[in-house]
């Protein structure tokens, strides 16, 4: 059975509170900062995306038209690929309010988002089979040691999951400014809740993980970054993370965590004003 049938069409369509489901991006907010998780989530405070988050989310379209086309026998080359991207353009611009500086800085991004996938589909493996593209998983929460549900379910979306020799393989697609590898630990929670939830939904085991970086390099490279199945340790790890951020919700503390990643946070001036109280 292709999991593309399972799960729930939509996150959106979810009451949005934080008391109604976890998710990777959730827990990830939490832990870089807690009052910028506060901020966006408990008081709705929302900014509109970067260009790097935009040039993502543009690139991940086209890959979904891609495999989705692929999931169902249907190949198409490069071109055409780049052409679904462009047809969906404005409609994604529509979607998160994007503006730009200009018409040039425009066509300056979608010339880099064409090129990004051009530079994907030429090294990409040409006998992928997919079982899911772009699917929204839920499983409860059941600690594997314990057995006690959390009372609230897991949701995430997984990029794709291919048949491999060895059984699925989960891949998860990102942009990124330069070549890397990526350090597992800093994906450990997007990786382990991905696994958790395919496991929970179709009862199969995955083969492995990969997260597969587009670098936006003045010539663009792809680069394919393989990870082992998560064993029970990763689980462990994943539910003591979870346990402490409901305690966080349970509480209502917030505090603010500072550290590099403040530089580029889109809730600063929020945060400078911040006086420590609710």
């Amino acid at each position: 059975m292709s999991t593309g049938l399972l799960g729930f069409e939509s996150i959106e369509e979810r009451q949005s509170g934080v008391d109604s489901y976890i998710s990777p991006s959730r827990l990830n907010c939490w832990l870089k900062c807690p009052l910028a998780f506060r901020l966006r989530y408990i008081e709705g405070i929302r900014s509109p995306p970067s260009p790097s988050m935009f040039l993502g989310k543009v690139v991940h379209f086209a890959m979904e038209a891609n495999y989705r086309h692929l999931q169902l026998g249907i190949r198409l080359d490069a071109e055409q690929v780049v052409q679904k991207l462009l047809d969906g353009w404005a409609k994604l611009i529509d979607e998160d309010t994007v503006t730009f500086d200009s018409v040039a800085d425009e066509q300056a991004m979608q010339k880099q988002a064409c090129d990004l996938v051009k530079a994907y589909l030429a090294v990409a493996p040409q006998d992928e089979k997919p079982l899911a593209v772009e699917v929204a998983l839920e499983a409860p929460l059941v600690d594997p040691d314990s057995g006690e549900d959390l009372g609230m379910p897991l949701v995430g979306v997984v990029d794709l999951v291919l048949e491999s020799q060895g059984g699925p393989l989960i891949c998860d697609f990102k942009t990124a400014a330069r070549s890397s590898e990526p350090m597992e630990i800093s994906h450990e929670i997007q990786l382990s809740s991905y696994a958790w939830l395919y496991r929970q939904v179709t009862g199969r085991q995955e083969a492995g993980l990969e997260i597969r970086s587009l670098i936006k390099t003045k010539t663009p490279k792809v680069e394919f970054h393989p990870y082992a199945a998560r064993s029970d340790a990763h689980f462990v790890r994943l539910f003591a993370v979870i346990r402490e951020y409901l305690d966080a919700l349970d509480s209502g503390r917030f505090n603010f965590r500072p550290g590099f990643g403040c530089a580029m946070c889109d809730y600063r001036t929020e945060c400078q004003n911040w006086s420590g109280t609710s």
